[in-house]
């Protein structure tokens, strides 16, 4: 009975203990004490670091939401717009270039461009291989330029229509084209010098493409759309801006003159093995430029051929020793100043004339002639000694007033000024040999324009490449009566007992000047290598034109300007006066004509 009492004392204590502990479960919630785990006590830095965490998460997220939506709202939705709005470049018309006449030189045709966003581009195995076909390229190619960049490449430039319409019928996702335009040039490599190409981008490169290529190009317009995700267009967004098209361009040069300028120098460079060849036509009476020819030349719309020599137009970007060309305006000086007459005898026996420990000679010699037989005859003996007369600076004026040294005032890249020295530096060798055309330099258009002082009885006309159809005004040079003298001499130069006969033109009286000079290379002059001129005009009883014609290195036995150059001359003074619709001043007597040019050109002086 003790035992069981006491054993019922110790189970009602251990009931109280019980419920005292449950009721204060009850009341403290937290105190779980069924799991160890949930029982052991967490460190206090630990829960603010939890807190602190949550906080800067937060933090930094709001600090993302205001930089996006306030601080660089603009560029995200650029990016936004990026994903579905697009702005296309409407490109304008590029302007046309036409000669005199209104024929077209320059023109632009559509020609649609392809191009991809590799990251979008999907397509089968038929359809990459159709894709190769019509874009030229070949599947290793094409895949090479889809790995380039993922957001946009060039396929293929500047397409015909049909096959930029069978790429379309492809279907291809992530494939587009873009509105180009091709430029073409139907006067091809005869033109080629004149009127310059353009790039891709439809900017001028060389001649008059790039002359006028703020007026030639126009102004681009543009064009945003929304496009869905296949890259369709959904709709336009805003205004678009239409393109402004190019304004034209009207040349003075005439393309049936230009033509035939350039076939004949063709013919002549390669009938002579010549390195090349140029002809420029100038109008006396408008300073227009007609022709510009140059041989070798290239097809303007052959990208692949835009290379080397060939694109310059040398008739304005180079420069040479002019030879026996020079010897007119010496002799005109003589006139102009009264030291001598046409008829005046110079005695040019022995045919040789030392100057300073050099020696200047004839072809051979010629003994007396009068001022008029040594233009006829081509003796630098007789243009020396009148030279030798003037004062360096008279002499230097007389070059300087024609325009040599200094840059023609026209529109065109690369015009070269040729080289004048100032006359304070010349020794009396180099005056007597610039007399006949050595030690200086011109371009073959500063040349033609210095001889429009004897077609235009003493005045220097101001040169033009656009259309000018109002007769221009000169600058007096010489008196008219100074003019007419050399004019006469020129004629007698051009005509038998000449040293160029075979510049005489059926029904056309002509005049002109021949010129052979040795190459320089260095400081030495090559015995085997010339330039061959013939710079003239017609008809000589009231010129119309100035033709002046260079040929570099003929290397087929003959290289004398009367051999190689007046033949030039001859045609191209034909057909230009003929195109002009000039009346003839000569009776038409063929078989005069064809003894002239069966007569061998008389052995000029250098």
């Amino acid at each position: 009975m003790g035992s069981r009492g006491a054993a019922n004392r110790s189970g009602a204590r251990a009931g109280s203990r019980v419920t005292a502990r449950a009721s204060v479960n009850v009341g403290h919630p937290a105190q779980y004490a069924s799991s160890p785990l949930l029982a052991a006590k967490t460190p206090l830095w630990r829960s603010r670091l939890v807190v602190v965490g949550v906080g800067l998460a937060f933090a930094v997220l709001l600090g993302k939401a205001v930089y996006v939506q306030a601080v660089n709202t603009d560029f995200y939705l650029k990016q936004g717009e990026s994903r579905y709005a697009r702005t296309f470049e409407l490109p304008p018309k590029r302007g046309r270039i036409f000669d005199r006449n209104g024929l077209e030189l320059a023109g632009s045709v559509p020609a649609p461009s392809i191009w991809a966003i590799p990251k979008d581009f999907k397509a089968d195995a038929a359809q990459l291989k159709a894709l190769s076909q019509l874009l030229g390229l070949g599947p290793r190619e094409l895949n090479l330029r889809l790995s380039e960049n993922p957001n946009f490449v060039w396929l293929r430039r500047q397409v015909d229509d049909g096959v930029a319409q069978q790429v379309r019928q492809l279907g291809i996702k992530g494939l587009h084209q873009a509105r180009e335009f091709r430029r073409q040039y139907p006067e091809g490599e005869a033109a080629a010098h004149v009127v310059g190409f353009t790039n891709f981008e439809q900017k001028g490169q060389e001649g008059i493409e790039l002359t006028f290529q703020k007026e030639l190009e126009g102004r681009a317009g543009s064009r945003s759309v929304v496009r869905d995700r296949l890259g369709r267009i959904v709709e336009d967004i805003g205004e678009g801006r239409e393109p402004v098209d190019g304004s034209d361009v009207t040349l003075s040069i005439d393309a049936k003159v230009q033509y035939y300028a350039y076939q004949k120098v063709k013919e002549a460079v390669e009938l002579h093995q010549a390195k090349s060849g140029s002809v420029v036509v100038l109008d006396t009476r408008t300073g227009e430029l007609l022709a510009l020819a140059n041989y070798p030349s290239y097809m303007p719309g052959d990208r692949q051929s835009l290379a080397g020599g060939a694109l310059r137009n040398r008739a304005l970007t180079d420069t040479f020793e002019p030879g026996s060309t020079m010897k007119p305006f010496v002799i005109a000086q003589a006139l102009q100043s009264g030291r001598v007459r046409p008829e005046t005898v110079i005695q040019t026996a022995p045919g040789r004339l030392a100057i300073g420990g050099s020696t200047i000679s004839d072809s051979h010699p010629h003994g007396l002639l009068t001022v008029e037989q040594i233009i006829q005859k081509s003796s630098n003996v007789g243009t020396v000694k009148l030279a030798m007369d003037m004062p360096a600076r008279e002499m230097w004026e007389v070059f300087n007033g024609v325009g040599l040294g200094q840059k023609p005032q026209l529109p065109f890249p690369g015009l070269a000024a040729g080289r004048l020295r100032p006359h304070k530096s010349w020794r009396h060798i180099e005056q007597a040999t610039m007399s006949y055309g050595y030690g200086l330099s011109v371009s073959l258009v500063q040349l033609a324009r210095a001889y429009t002082v004897f077609a235009r009885d003493g005045q220097l006309m101001p040169v033009s490449i656009l259309k000018n159809d109002l007769p221009a005004a000169g600058v007096q040079v010489f008196r008219p009566e100074v003019a007419t003298s050399v004019r006469k001499m020129l004629q007698m130069a051009a005509g038998e007992g000449g040293t160029a006969p075979k510049a005489q033109t059926l029904g056309y009286s002509v005049g002109g000047k021949t010129g052979t000079a040795h190459k320089q290379e260095g400081n030495a002059y090559l015995s085997n290598k010339y330039r061959a001129w013939f710079v003239g005009m017609a008809p000589v009883s009231s010129p119309r034109i100035v033709v002046a014609v260079m040929v570099d290195e003929p290397s087929n036995g003959r290289y004398f300007g009367g051999d190689v150059a007046a033949p030039v001359f001859s045609q191209v003074v034909h057909e230009t006066l003929r195109a002009l619709r000039e009346p003839t001043d000569l009776a038409v007597q063929p078989q005069i004509y064809a003894r002239a040019l069966a007569v061998p050109a008389e052995v000029e002086s250098n």
